[in-house]
This record gives C-alpha cells, structure tokens and sequence, in this order.
C-alpha cells in the first residue's frame, strides 16, 4: 500500500510521529503507508520513524519541532517539543539482539521503575481519551432510530469502530499495572502483562485500515450536521488524578488519531525495559517475546522504500579550454538544486547531471548557458529581491554536523575492529545523504548573475572568498575581446558532453567522498591573533574576517574590528576558531561600506568592498605545537600579519582546577556560592544581567566568539573580586561577557550538571518513552546539589529569553543548546574514552547526547525549584 502524501511525497508513515521525543534509527517501529492522513492539529509533514535509543543513530528527519504524542495534536494544550534521543552506537533492531546495558542490578531495576511510571501514567491519559471518545457513542445510537437521527447506525459503526475493544484492552492493562507499580520492589514480574498486550495488537489491525475511512465520514458528518460538529469539535477529556485541570476540550478528529500514535508506545517502552532488565530476569524472555510480536505487527502493515543508487561512467569529451568549474547552489523555482557550473574560456554553464539507467554513460544536461559577452553582475540597488527560498532553520543545519560526526566515529570504529565492508559501506552512504543535504541548505551569501539579453540568476554560496574567486574568474576573461553568440542544439549538446571528461572537480565535496590516505584535517581549537595589514595606496575603514573549511566546505568564523580612516590597520585580536576536519584558513581584507544606498536586497545588508584575500594550509606539524607561530599572507600587494596556535580536542576536553581558592574560574560552584553568600554565582548573575541589558538582540549572541583578549581580561576582573567590575562591564564588548560566561561553564573543575549524573543523563535522554523520559529527567535534576541546581535553572530562564528574540538574534534554542551543552555536561575526566580511536571521535561521542540533554530542559515548560524539590515522583501529562 502507498499513498502520496500532502506534500505529494511518497509518506513513510511511523507508528508515532513525535519526532523529538524519541532517538533511533530504521530499527525498532517500522513504517507504515497509505491509510494515514493527519488530523489538522499536527501538520502535514511525512511521517519519521522512531526506534529505541540502542538501534543505532538517529535517523532524524531535517526539521525539528515537536508533534504526535506528546500531546501536541490534542488540542489541550500548547505543543512542548521535545528532544530526540542521541543514540549513537550502532546496534540492531531485531528482538533477538536487544540487550540491556552491563549495569549493576540496583540501577537497573530503578530505571525500570521509573520507565514503568511514567508509562503507566501516560496510559492513565490514553484510557481517558478513549472514555471521552466513546463518550457521545451512546447517545448517537440512541438517536439513530429515532426520526430526526444525528448520525446513521452505519456512520456511527464506522466513525467508532473498535474503540470499545481498544478501550477495555488497555483499561485492563492499566488495572494489573497499576498495583504492580505502586507495591513496587525487585521481585515484581509485569512481561506477562506486556506480552498479553502485544498479543491482542490485531485488533490495531482493524482499527488502521478502517482509519481513514472514519476520519472522511467524520469529516462529511461534520459538514452537513451542525450539531455533530459541536459533539465533534469539543469533547471532554478528563484529567490525570493529580492534575489541577479537571478536563481539556479536544476535537474527535485528534482523539481518533491516538490509537494510531498508541500502537508503537509500548514498543518504545519494550525496549527501554529490556535495556534496564537484567538478563536472568523473569520478565526478561517474556518482554522479549512482546517486542518480538509487536516488531511483526509492524513490519506486516509497513512497505519499505529503498533509495535508487546510480552507476557513473565517462563519456567521450571534446576539446575545449576549461578555465574553473565546480559545485554551487542555484535557486531555481523557488528550491535549491546542486549544479554544477562550468567557466569555460567564452561562457558559463551550468549542468546537472542526468538520471540514467545503471550501466549506462552518464552525461551533463545543461540547464542554462550565458555568453560571457552578455553576462553582467548586477549592483546590489540594481539586483531584483531574490525569489522566496525558505532558509534552512540553524539547529537542524546542527543535527546534520552531529550525526555526520557520529557517523564518522562509527565508520572509524567498524575499521578499527576489521567491520565488515558492507556495513561500513551503508555507513559511508548515510554520511554521503547527510553532507549532501548540509552543502546544499547551508549556503546563504547571494551570486547574483545577469544576461543581458534576458534572465537573472541566483547562486547561494557558504564562503565570500568562493563568491569573490568566482567573480574575478569570469571579469579577467571578460577583459578579452569576446562576442556575443548563440549555440545551436547540436554545439550545445558538444559542448556539454565535453564536461564530463574536461572537469576538474568530480565529486561533490564532501568528506564521504576523500579517500582513505588523505588527512582527516584538524580537530580542535585554533588560537589565531590578526595583528596588522600593510599595502594600502589610500586610506579606508577596514577590517578582516577569517574563514575555515568544515564539513567540506568554508565558513566565516570570525571578525575583527573596523579600523577606521588609515593605510595601516593594527588590529591585535586575537580569536578562538574550533575547527572540525579543517586543512585551510582564509583571510579576507575588506573595506566598509557606510552608503546606504548599496543595499543586499537579499538580506537587506550594506555590500562591503573585498581588498585582498588569501589562503594558507593548517600544517598540522606547523601548527601542532604550543608555541605562537607567526605568519604573513599576501593579498593583491596587501600584506596581513597573523600568528596561531593549535590546541587539538583531547585537550581541550579535560577541566583543570584552579590551583588557588580565592577567584571563581575553575573553583567548585559550591565554594564559590557559599564564599559570596549567594544562590547563583555572581559572575553568572552579572555576565546575564548585562546580556539581557544590551545584548539580547545581538545576532549570533554565545555564537560568536569575542576577543579573547578582552575575556581574559574580564576573568582576572572576577578573579580578583575588583571594585570596578561593573564599569568594565558597561563598557565592554557584549560577544566578550558571553565569552566569559561560556568560559566560567567551561573551566568549573567538575560541570555543572555532575560527573557523578552524568552517565544517568546520557541513559535518561535516550529513553523512546517521553514520559518515562520525563520522569526520569526531572528525577535526574532533583538529585543535584543545591547551588548547581539553582544556577542551571537560574540559567535555564535566561537562554529561554535569549531564544525569545530569535527572529532578531537568530539563536535559536536548539543553537544555544549546540553552545552550552558540552560546557554544562562534559565531564572531567576523559581517560575512560580510551578505547575510541580519535579525538575526533572522543568529541562527537556523546556531544549529540549533551547537547540533546540541555535542548530537552530547554524546551520544557517552566521548572520551579521549589515544584522540583517538592514532588518525589514526576508524572508527565503528555501521552
């Protein structure tokens, strides 16, 4: 069975689309197709698969956002997203193969409570829904044999059907449950229970072919009666036992939806209870035997879509004097599509090339063509605005990085362990999908080209240098005395077919694509101090940025100040650059444009005059050392003085205590909280304060680094308790007080949220049960010490506001979470990562889970201290 989507997709549809409440990967849920249409409260993308956190890496859809059942389609209250498991070890989906993890027998068996909970309060919601909607059953029946029916018996029986068995299932369920849970201690056995659960799935089977049969008669039914659309559009749930909402109005359409949602719950919570059920466990064979059914339930109702792979050969080429070609992002239609564009010695091309049957030649098809006579760069006043091209939102733009580092650690151990060619193969093709869709929704500075004669085009590249390259390619050649012309089909067709064997660039650039033999780059963090600039002929307000390559392609990282009206700049800034397989460093001179008339109409930004650029190589023998190496770059006669240094990841990771007591940098929280008499640390209250105050709205704020010159000198400000603070403050660059903050997280001798939690933490986020997650989590936060709870939620609040002015500063939560969550969680110690075989790897190991954790809290509703600490067990009143 298949159906399109709304979005005219084939939809692989999951047995829950909560996509952020749960990790995982192709394992565990498996997809389901044809019969589902969403109800109006939740959207309409294609459905995502979840899997439990042990399957593997999580195969997350590009878009974030929180849905299904966490109770965002309900309709009774706000949707609260939340995060999605960072699972990273590969592991299997099958029954059989799921293991729990080797952990002391205590541990285990209270994460089993704790799952337990809050699934049992999750199904406490479930049967409310069903009672609600089987609610105004009774009465439709009632009605239809009367002369003036509502519904007819037929649309009732096909609106309602097998909700009555669905409901008394479940409510007996819940009843045996329930005592088992409350009485709790090691001995309790529940598998029989969830094996009987599991064995009554078939009655889900009739309930998902006759859904969307039901959602259209319910739908016709609200149409042409007005007073079945009142029944259908408030239904009263009932509230869990210790909520303070007695009920929520839902609509019948979300409540016919959550059978669909329920179906794969206790999946996800199968496998979060075998992860934490020791092997000779009584439970442990029948929960195994349940997640066994359940996984067939599902793969009988999925159809799987497989990804169509493409041979490539080499035609025959013509030739013709290729002057530079490579991979750019052209908006077309209002989408972007990966081209690839040829300059050659009298025109610009771009191609792409064509599907073809495998085993066949594959040839370019050109899009488009411009005479370099007839082509113009239009001025920034003259540029038409670009066409509406919806940006790719930052924190997925993040995910990507994540689970291609993650990727990258799998490959790197599958080889170390002498893995097997064809799953390090499916490896390396995940990481091409994945660097695929980075290089194509990150670029976002505009290449605006014109002919003439007729059209405008659109390019989006990550790197301004890249923008600058190509430009002054295309004007030297324009120098010459060129004609206009007009290829005819068949020079066409020559021309393009030539491009397959004349190109100089053959794979997309993405790492995926090096060959084992080439160097990974560098991972770390590159100190680099731009001193000053020589060359000028006339004086002008200048400035430089640095840009790195990551992830197969470049990215501005860095900006000094503008040094106004001189010849001779002295900068003297010094920046800290993290670098993630990064082999060069780019260094662009430009010249500030203050005339408002030369607009971007693109991002509605003044268009700065490049002066000079140049690029060096990252030697890792040059630059791995722990003295400053000074270099010069030459730009166009202009000359830039810069030293750097090097300092790799697996050294970075370790926190060093302060050798003395007296200042606040690297001094336990508690020392310092108990020294100043105070809940949360002054540092911290001042660096916030003063961020809310001038800050809030700064672009890229935490984002951005500050010069660290500055934010070294505000840590020996607080450091020596100095009198004037508070002046150094107002005065100060604002990038450099959140420097500050990071760097006061980042050098606490144990982090904030305790290496004794932190391993608790990595387990808790990777629950696919988002109540058990829920419950788990808050328990988690309870167990902190006081002046480290107090100063996380302290905290919490402020990134929250900082998030609020997103439209403006265009920090997101997820990207403050991508900021701050390795500083709050990483722990001390990294010598039990031993075994992993790179720094590369030690760093994305568990970042994705770090950051995974802080996006969770983030994204939850208001935590009180006071709430936290009164209430002992933590119900979630999501379902």
């Amino acid at each position: 069975m298949r159906q399109k989507s709304r979005c005219g997709r084939a939809a692989p549809i999951a047995g829950c689309t909560c996509s952020p409440g749960a990790g995982g990967s192709n394992a565990g849920a498996t997809t389901w197709s044809s019969w589902r249409r969403r109800p109006r409260t939740g959207g309409a993308r294609p459905w995502r698969q979840r899997s439990p956190p042990g399957a593997g890496l999580a195969s997350t859809s590009p878009r974030g956002g929180a849905s299904g059942s966490c109770g965002c389609r309900s309709g009774t209250r706000p949707a609260t997203a939340r995060p999605r498991g960072a699972a990273t070890a590969a592991a299997t989906a099958r029954t059989t193969r799921t293991a729990p993890l080797q952990v002391d027998a205590g541990k285990g068996l209270e994460m089993r409570k704790l799952v337990l909970s809050g699934f049992l309060a999750s199904e406490e919601i479930y049967i409310n829904q069903l009672e609600a909607l089987l609610l105004p059953m009774k009465p439709l029946k009632a009605t239809a044999t009367t002369s003036q029916p509502v519904l007819t018996i037929q649309q009732i029986e096909t609106i309602f059907y097998k909700i009555q068995d669905i409901y008394e299932i479940h409510k007996e369920f819940y009843d045996n449950l329930c005592p088992k849970v409350q009485q709790w201690d090691s001995q309790v056995t529940m598998g029989h229970l969830f094996q009987k659960l599991a064995s009554q799935l078939g009655v889900y089977k009739a309930f998902v072919d006759n859904y969307k049969v039901a959602l259209e008669t319910a739908e016709k039914c609200s149409q042409s009666n007005n007073q079945f659309q009142k029944i259908s559009e408030e239904l009263k749930v009932k509230g869990p036992k210790d909520s303070k909402d007695s009920h929520t109005s839902v609509t019948m359409e979300a409540l016919l939806y959550k059978p669909i949602d329920r179906v794969t719950r206790s999946t996800l919570v199968l496998h979060d209870l075998l992860k934490h059920t020791p092997v000779d466990h009584p439970d442990y064979p029948l929960l195994q035997d349940a997640l066994r059914i359940s996984q067939n339930f599902l793969s009988s109702i999925n159809e799987d879509i497989d990804p169509r792979r493409t041979a490539v050969t080499t035609p025959k080429g013509e030739t013709r004097q290729l002057v530079k070609d490579g991979f750019l992002v052209e908006v077309s239609e209002s989408s972007r599509k990966l081209r690839h564009v040829f300059l050659f010695t009298d025109v610009l091309l771009c191609a792409k090339l064509k599907k073809t049957s495998a085993g066949k030649h594959q040839q370019y098809d050109c899009k488009w063509y411009i005479p370099l006579a007839d082509l113009v760069f239009p001025s920034p006043e003259e540029s038409e605005a670009s066409p509406q091209v919806h940006p790719f939102p930052d924190h997925e733009l993040e995910d990507m990085k994540m689970k291609i580092s993650a990727l990258k650690s799998e490959i790197q151990k599958e080889k170390a362990n002498k893995g097997q060619s064809r799953a390090i193969e499916r490896l390396k093709k995940k990481m091409f999908e994945n660097e695929f869709l980075l290089l194509l929704n990150s670029p976002t500075i505009p290449f605006r080209i014109h002919n003439r004669n007729g059209k405008s085009y659109l390019f989006l590249l990550s790197s301004d240098y890249e923008r600058s390259e190509w430009r002054e390619a295309i004007q030297k050649l324009q120098k010459k005395d060129l004609q206009a012309f007009v290829l005819s089909s068949v020079e066409l067709q020559v021309l393009t077919g030539s491009c397959f064997k004349l190109r100089t660039v053959h794979n997309i650039p993405v790492t995926s694509n090096k060959d084992d033999d080439e160097s990974p780059g560098l991972y770390g963090f590159l100190h680099v101090i731009v001193h000053s600039a020589k060359g000028f002929k006339q004086s002008a307000n200048l400035y430089c940025t640095l840009e790195v390559d990551s992830f197969g392609y470049f990215v501005s990282k860095a900006k000094t100040r503008v040094f106004r009206d001189t010849t001779e700049p002295k900068w003297d800034e010094e920046f800290e650059i993290e670098l993630e397989g990064s082999q060069s460093l780019r260094i662009l001179c430009y010249e500030k444009c203050y005339d408002k008339t030369k607009v971007n109409k693109d991002n509605n930004e003044i268009v700065d005059k490049i002066m000079g650029k140049g690029q060096i190589q990252l030697d890792p023998q040059t630059v791995e050392t722990k003295n400053w190496h000074t270099d010069v770059i030459e730009m166009n006669g202009i000359k830039v003085e810069f030293s750097m240094k090097f300092t790799s990841r697996d050294m970075s990771l370790k926190r060093t205590p302060s050798k003395k007591q007296t200042g606040v940098f690297g001094v336990k929280i508690s020392v310092v909280t108990k020294r100043e008499r105070s809940k949360v640390p002054y540092i911290v209250r001042q660096c916030v304060e003063e961020v809310e105050k001038r800050g809030i709205e700064e672009v890229g704020i935490y984002r951005i680094s500050g010069v660290a010159t500055d934010i070294q000198a505000l840590k020996a400000v607080f450091d020596a308790n100095n009198k004037d603070i508070l002046l150094m403050l107002s005065d100060m660059d604002i990038n450099a007080i959140a420097g500050t903050l990071k760097l006061y997280f980042r050098e606490l001798p144990e982090p904030l949220l305790t290496d004794r939690l932190y391993p608790a933490f990595m387990e808790g986020i990777a629950l696919s049960d988002p109540a058990a997650k829920e419950n788990c989590m808050m328990h988690l936060l309870r167990s902190l010490p006081d002046p480290n709870l107090i100063t996380f939620l302290f905290l919490l609040e402020h990134l929250k506001r900082v998030a609020e002015k997103e439209p403006i500063n265009k920090m997101s939560l997820h990207n403050l979470a991508t900021v701050f969550g390795p500083t709050l969680l990483r722990p001390s110690e990294v010598e039990s990562k031993a075994h992993l075989t790179s720094a590369a790897d030690i760093w994305s190991h568990d970042v994705m889970a770090q950051v995974q954790v802080l996006l969770y809290y983030l994204q939850h509703p208001p935590i009180s201290f006071a709430e936290l600490k009164r209430n002992t067990l933590y119900f979630s009143t999501d379902v």
